[in-house]
């Protein structure tokens, strides 16, 4: 599976760690609710279809990535950055040394 960093382009799966779903919401941390706690660290949906998930690119630029992916096909739709923007979207120009 190729997921195409929008900083380093395409890359390998390998080079990227799952940090979970990206539709969950945390319950506050000082939250002593102990259901809050229990639904977010156990209840997991299995969607069938497409998926938002949070990857970090922890081989490469180690930005954390939004991907929205197809869990029947694993084709990826979008990847964006989680907060605003890596520096630049784009791969950085080479440093002109003539």
């Amino acid at each position: 599976m190729l997921i195409t960093c929008p900083y380093c382009g395409p890359r390998d799966v390998i080079e990227f760690t799952y940090q979970g779903d990206g539709n969950r919401a945390r319950p506050e941390p000082a939250s002593q609710n102990f259901e809050a706690w229990n639904a977010y660290v156990y209840d997991r949906l299995n969607p069938a279809g497409d998926h938002n998930e949070i990857w970090q690119h922890s081989g490469g630029c180690r930005a954390h990535l939004r991907v929205v992916r197809n869990t029947l096909t694993h084709e990826i739709s979008s990847v964006t950055f989680v907060r605003g923007h890596h520096g630049s979207a784009s791969r950085p120009e080479a440093e002109d040394r003539s």
